[in-house]
């Protein structure tokens, strides 16, 4: 299987499969001398991690991270250091059970890459989904810790913006709050009826989607590149390759349709610093494909989990038409896991764009 690396000049690749022995991710094009340890990494993985609340899987992975290689330790402060080769994050796998997907191994389940997966390869792990599970974002969230330090003063934080069809209010957005409840939302009102609500979900054998929103800041004017290298469009790729994305936007996004030119216009004033100041930010951040210095906005949509309890119809490898229900640890909105994982992808993504201006631009 090819196409496991995401970057140009900053690159992940990641490894492993749901329920193989470990995952796993190697960060390719990091600079030297950058402070990094396992605990800093750690504090990323733990957002994501399952089993943390009733909302998510059960599965009890406690994602530890390992640094195996490019780093060495700076001889007068004490602290691991990039050396600038490859380095290698390692994460084993502890709570598997294989046996959960003993019923359904020749079945295809709706909504999932069972069938795909079998008609292009020829062969697929039925294991918890192999490659095509959730799992795999775990490397990418390590990885992302790493992306983090490589751009001087960004800041990239997301946030749960809608569950279902319910929305937040966002008059009542608090970066506070979205610490402090299991659904990262920054809505706490919104926070106490998801809890309610997802526990109907959860209960009923069902699931539900979400809409994740991940704003950066802190980054210079003039990242990206025109016509093929946009921006834009490489957080676009990154984001809709996290697991079941079905839609991505950037800043308006779909809504900017419904806008008329003066509307949408992000309108520049000279700020009392010397500098442009925009009075908006319909285009997210990103103009051309260039970044304004703007904070950069986007969303991208979550379809629902597509392992329930439920019985849905299907075939299986044989061709017989079947029934089948999902049975084991899955989670009911697996939107809420992809909080940090989004954060992760577009701090790749900067971190990636942030080298290739200054090997460009100097």
């Amino acid at each position: 299987m090819s196409h496991n690396t995401f970057g140009h000049l900053f690159r992940i690749t990641t490894w492993g499969e749901s329920h193989g022995p470990a995952i796993g991710c190697v960060v390719d094009g990091c600079p030297p001398r950058i402070p990094v340890s396992e605990e800093e990494i750690q504090h990323w993985m733990d957002k994501r991690r399952p089993g943390q609340s009733k909302f998510t899987t059960q599965r009890r992975e406690p994602d530890t991270v390992r640094i195996l290689s490019g780093v060495f330790e700076d001889e007068e402060s004490g602290q691991l250091l990039t050396t600038g080769t490859p380095i290698s994050l390692y994460i084993e796998n502890v709570d598997a059970r294989s046996k959960d997907y003993g019923d359904i191994k020749d079945n295809y389940r709706p909504g999932h890459a069972d069938f795909t997966y079998d008609a292009k390869y020829g062969i697929r792990d039925w294991r918890g989904s192999g490659r095509a599970s959730a799992r795999e974002t775990a490397s990418r969230v390590a990885g992302g810790a790493i992306a983090r330090k490589v751009v001087p003063g960004m800041i990239v934080r997301g946030a749960l913006v809608q569950m279902g069809p319910h929305a937040i209010d966002r008059t009542k957005w608090s970066w506070d709050a979205v610490d402090e409840n299991p659904f990262f939302c920054p809505d706490p009102e919104m926070a106490e009826f998801y809890a309610e609500y997802l526990d109907d979900i959860r209960k009923s054998g069902s699931s539900v989607g979400a809409v994740i929103e991940v704003i950066a800041h802190g980054l210079p004017a003039g990242l990206g590149a025109p016509i093929y290298g946009k921006l834009d469009q490489d957080i676009a790729a990154a984001l809709m390759s996290i697991n079941a994305v079905k839609g991505v936007e950037i800043g308006a996004g779909f809504a900017a349709a419904g806008l008329t030119g003066e509307e949408n216009a992000d309108e520049i004033r000279m700020g009392a610093d010397g500098r442009p100041e925009f009075l908006s930010n319909n285009a997210g951040g990103i103009l051309g494909g260039l970044s304004t210095g703007q904070p950069i906005v986007t969303r991208f949509a979550v379809k629902p989990t597509s392992s329930i309890l439920n019985p849905r119809r299907t075939i299986n490898r044989a061709g017989d038409e079947v029934e089948v229900s999902t049975k084991g640890r899955h989670d009911p909105c697996v939107g809420i896991r992809a909080v940090p994982v989004g954060e992760a992808m577009l701090a790749i993504v900067l971190a990636d764009h942030y080298l290739r201006h200054r090997g460009q631009i100097g």
